[in-house]
């Protein structure tokens, strides 16, 4: 209790997520734009970047090892270092698209780990009540950087040669690193690290028969917050009649500025609401506002007003995503990297099929079919997801989220 009285401010926190915010917007803006400048195919760039950003998906299945054996913050340090040297190399190297491939596949995985990492240390350390503060400056740092990045390498890569731009960009990554210093951290438990492999394993299973575990994850595996709808409208600027500047404004910079206003937006509810339930309601009203874009006529306009929108929703479901996998996570949880990592993971599965099912709504009937698709399912997924939660409250018991050690002879 004594040293989490001695935390920094919750912000100065939140800056050990900016490593892994640029390395998103690395991946997901300039990487492809390196491509395209070094004449790479178009559908090769969409493979490529899909593959690099795989491990967003299946880096749970790893994320055990940041629990035990070493702290939190030397797993980050080690994984933040490796994040780095991949994106120099990729830098110096932007017309080997399969070595870029191979470099950044694993690039990526240790960015998803470092972000585990990070996201149980902090996560451990906090209160109860800094569950929905944290959350959202975890979002405002995530997009934050990934704004940053694209303005900075940008620049970065016109003025300087590949292996000066692999310097810089690479040691930008570092630099937010030095945030460690003013934070407190503890080793992993002592009884997990003495305990066999078998045994670990079955201590990781045995988060899934956590009711609080088993909410969140159905909470997040179900769209009904996922505003997928960004993706699909950052390609469909021709059906505004928007330019190629007027997209470029709001799917990219823009989007970043209106994220960040909707991250902050989440202050004033955290501190009425509780957080599944404001969830829910986020994704309710977001989809409200996705029906009410069929009503607009497709001008450059109505795509500034469509993209900024939906970008904010997305911020502010993202933000209170995060404060609720740090409210189950819990102070001084001995597994807190490991589900932070897996909670993350799953809540992107949505953002992955939900722009498959966006897609074949507009192939069906242009934008109108992609805002009645998304609104459509996410309401459902609302609904659904309410009776659910408000059976479990009825027959809620008390959880204990330490996670006492299973028995040595335990099936």
């Amino acid at each position: 209790m004594e040293e989490r009285r001695q935390l920094p401010p919750i912000w100065l926190m939140s800056l050990s997520n900016v490593p892994f915010g640029l390395t998103g917007g690395f991946c997901g803006v300039i990487l492809p734009d390196l491509f395209a400048a070094h004449g790479i195919p178009t559908g090769q760039i969409a493979t490529v970047t899909a593959v690099i950003f795989s491990p967003s998906f299946w880096a749970f299945l790893i994320a055990p090892m940041l629990d035990v054996r070493l702290s939190r913050r030397t797993y980050a340090l080690i994984l933040g270092l490796i994040t780095a040297l991949a994106v120099g190399v990729t830098v110096a190297n932007p017309d080997h698209p399969g070595l870029v491939e191979a470099v950044m596949v694993s690039g990526f995985l240790a960015a998803s780990l470092y972000a585990g990492a990070v996201g149980g240390w902090m996560g451990s350390l906090i209160n109860k009540e800094q569950d929905g503060e944290l959350g959202i400056w975890f979002s405002v740092t995530n997009l934050g950087a990934g704004g940053l990045m694209m303005v900075l390498a940008g620049q970065v890569l016109h003025r300087c040669s590949p292996s000066v731009s692999a310097i810089v960009i690479g040691g930008t990554i570092l630099l937010p690193m030095v945030s460690f210093l003013a934070i407190p951290t503890s080793p992993p438990d002592r009884q997990l690290a003495r305990e066999s492999y078998r045994r670990f394993w079955r201590e990781v299973a045995s988060l899934f028969r956590v009711r609080e575990v088993q909410s969140a994850l159905v909470l997040f595996v179900l769209p009904a917050a996922s505003f997928a709808l960004t993706n699909v409208l950052g390609g469909a600027g021709r059906d505004f009649s928007a330019s190629a500047q007027t997209v470029s404004l709001f799917a990219g910079i823009g989007s970043t500025i209106a994220g960040i206003i909707g991250s902050f937006l989440l202050f004033p509810l955290v501190r009425r609401f509780a957080l599944r339930p404001l969830y829910l309601g986020i994704g309710v009203v977001g989809a409200l506002f996705t029906l009410s874009l069929v009503a607009l006529p497709r001008t450059p306009r109505s795509f500034a007003i469509a993209i900024t929108g939906e970008n904010l929703f997305q911020a502010l479901s993202f933000s209170a995503g995060n404060a609720i996998i740090f409210e189950v996570i819990g102070p001084n949880n001995p597994f807190a990297a490991t589900l932070f990592t897996l909670l993350v993971s799953v809540s992107n599965l949505p953002l992955s099929y939900m722009q498959f099912c966006d897609g074949r709504g507009y192939d069906r009937g242009g934008l109108t079919g992609s805002y009645v698709t998304d609104a459509g399912i996410s309401i459902t997924a609302c609904i659904l997801l309410a009776w659910l939660l408000s059976r479990w409250r009825r027959n809620r018991k008390p959880v204990d989220l330490s996670l006492k050690p299973v028995p040595d002879d335990a099936n």
